[in-house]
């Protein structure tokens, strides 16, 4: 959730204790031989990528304005939008608009749906909407198309921690090493820190994801910018407990469902627990 933006089967975390992780190293995969098939095959596809994040986070930005005011000083949930906006590029004129326009926007509901893909696969799905009976027929649709399906009990694969994503340059312009952000780690409080994830592939470098305990957050948040990091955001998320092995044949058929659901714009971030 793993923000939604673009979700990548996740790779596990550093851990303090030990400062070990394991690396899956694949083919990589070439988008072709000329102008064409680059705008054909990476650029189109990665604008509407962006596209639907700006809308999600439009959503966001709406809704926590609405429910705490559009000032984001004395509202702490839309000035951590407001940072992952910024993180993402987001324009500053979109970024206001949505701010601005959240009293005459509707009202929106937040829905978290549990269900099951190929393979056993538990999925935890945020959504935000003004029609939760469209979303949640939406969301079926999606399942039943690619091998899922709606099933109470996911939830108990994953657990929640705070987390606060970093960039990976700190205030001076120094890249931030994973050794470095280890000890940062554990002079902040934190229990894990790993590459994102969730970093778009254009990214020539991906920022760290420090892991916490949900009642930490913002204490882990201000020690690690007191040492001279720079945080991105920091937020609740849902992380795995188990990780599920897919065979070949069947990890195909997940990474379609997952992208199916990526591209659904009601569903802001989710979650699975592919290994």
């Amino acid at each position: 959730m793993a923000t939604a933006g673009t979700r990548a089967l996740a790779r596990l975390p550093w851990s303090v204790a030990t400062g070990r992780r394991r690396v899956s190293v694949g083919c990589p995969s070439h988008a072709g031989h000329n102008r064409w098939s680059k705008v054909k095959n990476v650029k189109g596809p990665r604008d509407a990528a962006r596209s639907r994040l700006f809308q999600r986070l439009g959503w966001m930005l709406r809704t926590a304005a609405r429910e705490g005011g559009p000032d984001p000083a004395l509202n702490a949930q839309l000035a951590n939008v407001v940072e992952q906006c910024r993180a993402k590029n987001m324009p500053k004129s979109s970024i206001e608009a949505a701010i601005h326009g959240a009293e005459r926007s509707a009202a929106v509901t937040r829905l978290l749906y549990e269900a099951r893909g190929p393979g056993g696969l538990a999925l935890l799905l945020e959504v935000l909407t003004d029609n939760p009976r469209r979303s949640q027929q939406d969301v079926r649709l999606i399942l039943t198309r690619n091998g899922g399906t709606m099933a109470e009990g996911a939830r108990h694969s994953f657990e929640q921690k705070g987390v606060v994503r970093v960039r990976p340059r700190d205030l001076q312009g120094h890249p931030v090493s994973l050794e470095a952000a280890l000890e940062a780690a554990l002079e902040a409080g934190a229990q894990d820190v790993c590459p994102d994830e969730e970093e778009e592939e254009e990214e020539e470098e991906q920022s760290l994801k420090f892991i916490c305990e949900t009642s930490a957050l913002r204490t882990v948040r201000e020690r690690l910018e007191a040492s001279g990091l720079r945080p991105l955001s920091a937020t609740i998320e849902y992380l795995p407990r188990d990780r599920v092995t897919l065979t070949e044949g069947t990890r195909e058929q997940a990474e379609r469902l997952l992208q199916a659901l990526d591209d659904c714009p009601d569903i802001i971030r989710l979650y699975h627990n592919i290994q």
